[in-house]
């Protein structure tokens, strides 16, 4: 059975490189456009590009709608059917102006990659998000052992998770020179750091108390001072494996490298929210977490935008959409709370109305009100 094309595979990876090197997309965007065009190939049986035709967008629509995941067994999300057929429309789109295909592929005739306007609205709303509370947070943290060195590093990373709102890409790749105890301050160097889209910024630590402060500086001086670890060594290293006397490997203290991927990172939050005997949030839950804290912080907007910078937004607008939305019960109370207000003044305003009428008639005014109406 065919399972490549080879002009096919040429034009594939010209396309990824226009993607990572013209658009600037991450290696994570690219590789999902390669995974909606292996649907695609696959479904068509690798039949040449050269060949598109829109009845071809139509009918793999209908097939995509009846597939099921790998993973879960269910259908296809609406979510997952509207970003393989985008990846789809975009590449024919960009197809359509490359030489030797121009001829052939009618730009217009990506646009049957389109879901209907219902299932589009479906895939793309917002929906309210299982955010971990400050008090859980800290119930996890005192939780976790700090017996060992692993057990000690654990508890620090969470811990620096809500000090910082750093993603987990960036702890991983975090070396000791980025954390200044002095002025309480991570400085992300994208140089060595990896933040988002490269980004360099620094943040101040977060006002989450004083126990989450001191895990954390704990940490950094006990890797200094006792381990005598250097600038240049990781913050958060890899855990140490042996093969041990059991002839099985086993973990061995730390490793003095970096992690290589935020896997590890994600095991450690998984295990410490089971410890607590709480449903597991992830290290990026957090930052959500700290932009609901900054809403009853901040009482200025200087003020919001200082904390929105400070988590590594250059807009405000960001930290409000995409992380600031206002949770279910909070929305309640809002609506609710609005009434209260309106009622009083309405209740003041006839009351200054009545002490006017009243003075009025005090004076002999004569009001000219129809006693018949």
């Amino acid at each position: 059975m065919k399972k490549h094309n080879a002009a096919n595979e040429r034009i594939k990876r010209k396309y990824f490189a226009f993607l990572k090197e013209a658009k600037r997309h991450s290696e994570s965007s690219v590789d999902g456009a390669a995974k909606a065009l292996s649907r695609f190939e696959i479904y068509t049986r690798y039949r040449d590009f050269k060949a598109f035709h829109f009845e071809q967008a139509v009918a793999f629509k209908k097939h995509l709608t009846g597939q099921k995941g790998q993973r879960s067994g269910e259908k296809l999300s609406k979510a997952t059917l509207h970003s393989t057929l985008t990846q789809l429309k975009r590449f024919f789109q960009w197809l359509s102006m490359q030489p030797g295909y121009k001829s052939r592929i009618q730009y217009p005739d990506a646009e049957y990659f389109n879901l209907s306007d219902k299932d589009t609205r479906v895939a793309t709303a917002r929906r309210q998000q299982d955010v971990p509370t400050m008090e859980q947070i800290r119930h996890v943290i005192n939780t976790m052992p700090t017996g060992t060195d692993i057990e000690r590093r654990n508890r620090a990373l969470v811990a620096f998770t809500l000090l910082t709102g750093a993603r987990d890409r960036a702890i991983a790749s975090m070396k000791l020179k980025h954390v200044d105890l002095i002025a309480c301050c991570v400085n992300q160097d994208a140089r060595e750091v990896q933040t988002k889209f490269s980004k360099t910024f620094t943040t101040f630590f977060f006002p989450v108390g004083e126990e989450i402060h001191r895990i954390v500086t704990e940490w950094v001086e006990y890797l200094r001072n006792e381990k005598l670890w250097g600038n240049d060594d990781p913050l958060f290293s890899a855990t140490h494996i042996v093969l041990g006397a059991s002839r099985q490997f086993e973990a061995s203290g730390l490793a003095m490298k970096h992690w290589k991927t935020t896997t590890p990172i994600r095991k450690i939050f998984r295990a410490a929210f089971e410890r607590a005997g709480l449903p597991y949030f992830n290290p990026h839950s957090f930052r959500n977490t700290l932009v609901k804290l900054g809403q009853e912080r901040c009482k200025t907007p200087e003020e919001f935008k200082a904390w929105s910078q400070n988590i590594g937004h250059e807009k405000v607008l960001t930290t409000f959409c995409s992380y600031g939305e206002v949770a279910f019960d909070r929305q309640r109370e809002i609506i609710r709370s609005l009434s209260a207000p309106h009622q009083a003044i309405q209740s003041d305003a006839k009351e200054i109305a009545d002490a006017v009428l009243k003075k009025l008639r005090e004076s002999g005014v004569d009001m000219g009100v129809d006693k018949r109406a």
